[in-house]
């Protein structure tokens, strides 16, 4: 990617805050594979270092910045054995071993730490906590090169779930899906996956974070894929719901009723609305469309305040995105955690502005350790329709996710690429 880091750190210093504090950012240090003494797990470094610098494999690097004096790249001399076994060049920067002086002299002033800690050094908490905060909404506008990487993300991600479409039958594995998904991110200029690939079928389709296995998709069961590609630590995170075989007719109106509400959501996404009631606005959306396929009872407000959504919809509407998965999610300065249901356990409850990349991802899932809850089930006892919530168990569930980028207009869809159809093309 082609930054200018130098006036990328110029734009960013004044948005800090700082007034006399030295900012300390850290890389991280590499760890060694367990039990093989001489190989160390793949380095990366922590993002907040990485947007500052862009490089890659500066474990142990520094960069710093004092008020007075402006920033300084203090970075790890690299050794004969390190360029001998790994092919490590050396980086541009001051060496490491200077650090310690460069700090030293500037004793008895208050240190705000981000990154990975750098051993040694006490920071100031209260500081560093407000501090990260005004970085991280420095970061949220995307800047020209950032988006541009994002669109050739996408164009990769887009790839590989065109490749995958063939598969999508009954009799075939997660781990199948898979290989065939993310060979193709590669074949496409893809250097690894933004995470690891969420790929689920029947009632693994209801659990969020889980790996693909063995299983194999029976007839009729869905299939939900979450995945992207990723270059230069930018990613794409995407989600599709298939089904193998022929849906039922439940099953088409469970998937448009997510679809649905992730169309009106989309819609919503523009500067100046509050995530917060992107958020609610989907939740009111997805408990509509329950209601009226009758698995839920009464209004969908009442339903939300209740916080009977979330025995179906348990998680936000969405995060931001681009050097890596949730990239600068939190709050907008100033504002504290909104303690009303269904908002307070937001990852992010900020004010859109145009440049920043969102995911928009409702889900309506059947997990068991939610309707098998004896205290939910009483508290939602005439809330759920349970003898049909019942016969749902082992659905799995649905979701659909886009990558979106705010604009002065409407979003642009990163993602649209990705056909949206429970029956696979």
């Amino acid at each position: 990617m082609n930054v200018d880091y130098v006036a990328r750190r110029a734009r960013i210093a004044p948005a800090l805050g700082l007034t006399d504090e030295i900012f300390l950012v850290g890389a991280g240090d590499p760890l060694a594979k367990p039990e093989i003494s001489d190989a160390m797990l793949p380095f990366i470094a922590h993002q907040e270092y990485y947007y500052l610098t862009g490089l890659a494999d500066a474990s142990g690097g520094i960069i710093a910045y004092d008020p007075a004096s402006g920033w300084i790249s203090f970075v790890p001399t690299v050794t004969e054995t390190e360029q001998i076994w790994e092919g490590r060049q050396q980086l541009p920067g001051e060496p490491l071993a200077k650090f310690p002086a460069w700090l030293g002299a500037r004793a008895g002033r208050r240190v705000v730490m981000l990154g990975a800690p750098v051993a040694g050094v006490r920071r100031d908490a209260a500081r560093t906590a407000a501090v990260r905060a005004a970085y991280q909404h420095a970061r949220r506008p995307k800047e020209l090169a950032e988006i541009n990487l994002m669109r050739r993300c996408a164009s990769a991600t887009a790839a590989g779930y065109a490749a995958i479409q063939s598969f999508l039958r009954p009799g075939v594995s997660e781990r199948r899906l898979q290989i065939e998904l993310e060979a193709e991110y590669f074949r496409h200029g893809a250097q690894v996956t933004g995470y690891d690939s969420i790929i689920g079928s029947g009632p693994n389709a209801a659990v969020f974070h889980g790996a693909p296995s063995a299983r194999v998709a029976q007839a009729g069961e869905f299939i939900l894929i979450d995945s992207g590609a990723q270059l230069d630590r930018y990613v794409i995170d995407v989600t599709r719901t298939y089904i193998a075989g022929e849906p039922s007719a439940f099953q088409r109106d469970l998937y448009q009723n997510v679809l649905n509400a992730e169309l009106r959501a989309i819609d919503r996404c523009r500067p100046g609305a509050e995530w917060r009631d992107i958020h609610f606005g989907a939740a009111v959306d997805l408990i509509d469309g329950l209601i009226t396929m009758g698995l839920m009872k009464g209004s969908a407000t009442s339903l939300i305040e209740q916080e009977a959504h979330m025995l179906f919809f348990p998680h936000g509407i969405g995060h931001m995105l681009g050097l890596g998965v949730r990239d600068a999610s939190g709050l907008e300065p100033g504002r504290t955690k909104d303690p009303r249901p269904c908002v307070a356990s937001l990852r992010q409850d900020l004010i859109l502005r145009a440049g920043y990349i969102v995911t928009i991802e409702p889900g309506l899932y059947f997990i068991p350790a939610l309707l098998h809850d004896p205290v939910r089930r009483e508290k939602y006892r005439d809330c759920v329709n349970w003898p049909l919530a019942e016969k749902c168990l082992g659905l799995g569930g649905v979701r659909l996710e886009d990558n979106l980028l705010i604009t002065a207009a409407a979003p642009e869809n990163l993602t649209a690429a990705i056909p949206k159809t429970l029956i696979p093309t």
